[in-house]
């Protein structure tokens, strides 16, 4: 006996429910997306970076540099002057390459440093410095001049130092003031090893000879005078 087969379920009334179907690309896709365009934005900018820099190394020109210390007062010589290579910067103004020969013989109205360049206004047509008088050099010992406060444009007086057992006096017997003689400092040069300096000082034409022989025994003190708006 052949048992009766089970009827069939019947489906539920009311309406079908389908799946929704959803039209937004995967999360994956989107990030690689943005990950190229971030590439070839980084592309483009490194590109014209170095296409900058290269315009930048392009634009150089030649100028004059300092290749000795020179102080003021000083003329330039050939071997104080050479030429270097710079970026254009409209906020330098070095002397051009083709002003050397012009250049030479020239006193700078300020100290010029090793490796700086050389600017029109450093130089002028007169240092201010006494070029319209004589100029003398006097080794001064150490003790004998302000320590390191002398600089150019400065005026001073060189005073003769009495000699050992020296004492000069006048008709009463007393102390009579050390003869001395107004001077300009043109330059100072770097102390040597014993501190010693060399003044180079501008003095009337009636004074150079005097002072000069007085320079030659090694008796001169210097005195600065008191500077403007000291």
């Amino acid at each position: 006996m052949e048992t009766p087969a089970a009827p069939p379920v019947p489906r539920p009334a009311g309406p079908r429910t389908d799946l929704p179907i959803t039209t937004a690309a995967p999360v994956k896709k989107q990030r690689r997306y943005a990950a190229a365009a971030l590439s070839t934005v980084l592309a483009v900018a490194a590109a014209l970076g170095a296409a900058a820099a290269v315009s930048a190394v392009g634009d150089r020109t030649k100028v004059l540099a300092i290749a000795n210390d020179v102080p003021a007062g000083q003329p330039l010589t050939a071997a104080d002057i050479i030429v270097a290579e710079v970026s254009a910067d409209a906020a330098l103004t070095p002397m051009p390459a083709t002003d050397r020969s012009m250049v030479v013989g020239k006193r700078p109205a300020v100290d010029l440093r090793k490796g700086s360049l050389l600017v029109a206004a450093q130089l002028q047509p007169g240092t201010g410095l006494g070029d319209d008088k004589q100029q003398v050099g006097v080794q001064v010992k150490r003790g004998q001049a302000p320590a390191g406060s002398l600089v150019p444009g400065d005026k001073v007086l060189a005073v003769t130092v009495p000699g050992q057992g020296e004492q000069p006096t006048g008709k009463d017997g007393a102390e009579a003031p050390p003869s001395s003689v107004k001077a300009i400092v043109v330059s100072v040069s770097r102390p040597d090893a014993s501190g010693a300096v060399v003044v180079n000082l501008a003095v009337a034409s009636s004074d150079g000879p005097l002072l000069a022989t007085r320079a030659s025994s090694g008796r001169i003190a210097l005195v600065r005078d008191v500077r403007s708006g000291s």
